[in-house]
């Protein structure tokens, strides 16, 4: 083992962690159970619901949670209900749509309308604008239950009708773990004068936070979660770490990822939906294949992308997106085609039908696992606020759960074995190509990879 794996060991083994049993935690393999163990913890709720997402759509999926919502408060109105989303994507329409004035923002405040009360929506303005950060925490408490998704909530993610997005579905029964997320959302977010109300008659124009908008930003890139480490349960057990962060510099979350890749010494298996690695991954990826420790990146096809546009309906700019990414992968694999050979790199396409696909973390030597909403991508580095949940299994007790997750996510997998395999740029549709040609001559596809 050399320094940098020490070093890197050293900082895992140093983080606080809340101690579980393994029947405190249970992965839900499909998209179809998500929906429905959502409306079950929201019926079996008493005291508590928080849910953090990036939205939260005014479509079929999103009416049947909040309707949902609404009834527990209802039924049980002493239940402290509170929605997290972001403030800036709540209150425009879908990418690649006109302008419209029926946001978002805009149902949630006819929902209150409606004579229901009771369930709290808060919009977190992490930035100023949207291109320059969002509120991107995921994960949702009922009670003493943590269900940890990097789903938003919305007809795809939903299921609702007949196309799917995957994401993956952990639930964790822990008190302590329930206790510091809600802390972290009552003490960092709903204390500061920087969010905004959407189901009020009146919401606050940005204008108006704007004044609080900087320290707000700086409040958060300091903080994390809070609570008591048991070190007399600890011993060599199942515990977990939930993580947070927001910006380049000290940012807990970024380091725990890049720690976790240095510190492997035998093989990491890793989730992302969009290849656009920032350059502190794509840096200890090269030295985890070159230490010879096997490396699995499973990452959805350009068709299971969620900017992907499909022939038959009108394309935009934003549909280029996908075949930039598939770029990227074709790259990174011809880099290493001599690894791809070896099976030392094992690189999955998923594809299924018109479905799309946003798992998102890592697991490492069968020790570590990272659930998380968290992209490898410059934006998510730097920009978002972003959190996670690290699980350190020093006997294995989550194998079993992880082995059966990746063997469903790898039957709709194609794997690659040499760069060949993956598309060029010539083989792209003429109107895609144009688009990517002419970011290239103006280095417009550098400045997106890293905003988008």
């Amino acid at each position: 083992m050399n320094n940098t794996m020490i070093k890197s060991s050293t900082f895992l083994n140093k983080l606080k962690k809340i101690p579980l049993n393994a029947s405190d935690v249970t992965c839900l393999l499909a998209t179809t159970l998500f929906k429905p163990e959502l409306l079950s913890q929201i019926k079996k709720a008493k005291k508590r619901i928080y849910l953090a997402a990036l939205y939260l759509e005014a479509d079929d999926g999103g009416a049947e949670i909040l309707e949902a919502l609404y009834l527990a408060k209802k039924e049980t109105p002493s239940l402290h209900i509170y929605i997290f989303v972001d403030y800036h994507r709540a209150q425009r329409g879908l990418i690649g749509e006109k302008h419209t004035k029926n946001t978002n923002a805009t149902w949630y405040q006819s929902f209150e309308k409606s004579g229901k009360f009771g369930v709290n929506i808060i919009g977190i303005p992490v930035k100023s604008k949207e291109v320059f950060g969002v509120q991107h925490m995921k994960g949702f408490v009922f009670d003493d239950i943590v269900f940890y998704s990097g789903a938003s909530l919305n007809d795809t993610y939903l299921k609702q009708h007949h196309r799917y997005r995957y994401d993956r579905y952990w639930l964790i029964n822990s008190k302590s773990l329930a206790d510091s997320i809600i802390n972290f959302f009552d003490t960092e977010i709903l204390s500061n004068s920087c969010i905004a109300p959407f189901n009020v008659e009146n919401i606050k124009t940005l204008k108006e936070l704007k004044p609080f908008q900087w320290k707000f930003t700086q409040s958060l890139k300091k903080a994390s979660f809070k609570f008591d480490e048991n070190i007399d349960q600890l011993n060599s057990n199942l515990a977990v770490t939930p993580l947070c962060g927001l910006g380049a510099k000290n940012n807990v979350l970024n380091d725990v990822i890049i720690n976790l890749l240095e510190s492997t010494q035998q093989q990491a298996v890793i989730f992302t939906p969009y290849f656009n690695l920032d350059k502190s991954i794509a840096r200890a990826f090269e030295q985890l294949l070159k230490r010879g420790c096997n490396l699995t990146i499973i990452v959805g096809d350009k068709v299971a992308n969620d900017f992907y546009i499909a022939d038959e309906n009108k394309f935009s700019t934003i549909g280029a997106l996908p075949y930039l990414y598939e770029l990227n992968l074709k790259c990174f694999c011809k880099k290493h085609n001599s690894n791809l050979a070896s099976g030392q790199l094992d690189v999955r396409l998923w594809l299924d039908e018109e479905n799309s696909f946003h798992l998102k973390g890592m697991s490492c030597d069968n020790r570590y696992v990272l659930i998380t909403g968290h992209n490898l991508n410059p934006r998510a580095w730097r920009q978002d606020l972003e959190n996670g949940l690290l699980f350190d299994d020093p006997k294995q007790v989550l194998k079993p759960f992880l082995d059966e997750e990746l063997s469903t996510i790898l039957k709709n997998t194609k794997k690659i074995t040499h760069s060949g395999q993956i598309e060029s740029l010539m083989h792209y549709p003429i109107k895609v190509q144009k688009i990517i040609n002419r970011m290239r001559r103006v280095y417009v596809d550098k400045l997106i990879k890293r905003i988008i």
